[in-house]
């Protein structure tokens, strides 16, 4: 069984978690007899298959630093997908994202369509008024052989906002990537005592509601302080807004490779995920494998992916959000529980199973 994956998340984002997806699927395949994999990639800047030891068996021309416009990359590697579909020399096309262009040249070869989430749908006014995302996906989800969701949670909205058969979308939860080496060492100045957020801040991530809800709480203790991974530096608002809040000293941003990250995960007081609406939500299982306290929304597919490892508050309350941190913050003994929850959920996810469970999808639209 062959199957072709196209250029448009490597080609779209460095990292992130679905690129992410993709590479650790592509990885696990490689280790099926029965499957055979091919990336129809020419050249990107993605960190995950920049590393040199997966280049050759991902069987693509190998990573080169592309420090061009994002729009001549696509371009390039647009081209190179659509020679590949020319070639028909694939049993099913996996298209990494929404972009419809590949129609016109699949044929009669199935494809199947990944869905990581809704946030196009529900909340419209946080994209501009020319953002085809939703429209692209209504498209493929119509299209498609088979759909796969990445939580329960996403093929319910899936339903209810598309309309789509229930029949036709097969629920596949992610993995983990995230490992801790106890002999790590942050080369970063790491506060004593710390909340971790991470990844993008802006809209529904919720950063701005979570400080506000937590800055008493800095403000009372000043060992306290919040570090940022990811996510890029803070914004002009964001300065102000930490200023204004007189926190600027206890609010830190870092860019972190995996490594460092799960450093920063192991030795938090509690890790914060705030978000709005997650369509899976990676972190929770970052955290559970760093054994790390989760506090998070009750919203979306986070109680479903995190279950009794987690601490949950009402992200549209600031009251809600500053009980639950104070609350894991001040109680060891709740830290410990929701470690030993959360590192007993995790072994509900793999990425072995992932694959697993996709390629099966992949044979049933091949009978």
């Amino acid at each position: 069984m062959k199957i072709l994956y196209d250029h448009q998340i490597f080609t779209s984002q460095k990292y992130g978690g679905i690129s992410r997806y993709f590479y650790e699927l592509i990885y696990e395949f490689d280790q099926i007899e029965s499957v055979q994999t091919k990336t129809a990639l020419f050249v990107s800047n993605n960190h995950y298959i920049s590393d040199k030891k997966y280049v050759n068996y991902m069987n693509f021309i190998p990573h080169k630093e592309f420090r061009g416009k994002q729009r001549l990359m696509n371009l390039i590697n647009k081209s190179n997908t659509i020679l590949e579909l020319k070639k028909q020399d694939f049993d099913i096309f996996h298209p990494t994202y929404y972009d419809p262009y590949f129609l016109k040249y699949i044929g009669n070869k199935p494809f199947i369509l990944t869905v990581y989430d809704m946030i196009h749908e529900k909340f419209k006014d946080m994209f501009l008024p020319n953002d085809k995302t939703s429209e692209n996906k209504k498209l493929l989800v119509e299209k498609a052989s088979k759909i796969i969701a990445i939580s329960q949670s996403t093929k319910n909205d899936l339903i209810e906002l598309f309309g789509v058969d229930e029949s036709k979308i097969e629920v596949v939860y992610l993995g983990n990537s995230m490992l801790f080496k106890s002999d790590m060492i942050a080369n970063i100045a790491v506060p004593k005592r710390y909340i971790l957020f991470v990844g993008s801040r802006g809209g529904y991530k919720n950063f701005n509601r979570f400080i506000k809800s937590i800055t008493t709480l800095l403000i009372e203790d000043k060992e306290l302080s919040v570090v940022c991974a990811g996510g890029g530096k803070f914004i002009t608002k964001e300065i102000k807004l930490l200023k204004d809040l007189e926190i600027s000293k206890q609010v830190v941003q870092y860019d972190l490779d995996d490594e460092v990250l799960a450093y920063f995960y192991k030795n938090a007081q509690l890790f914060v995920f705030p978000s709005l609406y997650e369509g899976f939500g990676i972190p929770v299982l970052e955290a559970f494998s760093c054994n790390c306290p989760l506090v998070c929304s009750n919203s979306s597919s986070l109680p479903e992916i995190a279950a009794d490892g987690a601490y949950y508050f009402d992200p549209y309350n600031e009251n809600s959000i500053k009980n639950a941190i104070s609350q894991v913050l001040n109680d060891i003994n709740l830290r410990d529980k929701l470690v030993q929850n959360g590192t007993k959920r995790l072994e509900y996810f793999s990425w072995k199973q992932t694959a697993l469970q996709t390629q099966k999808i992949y044979e049933s639209v091949l009978l």
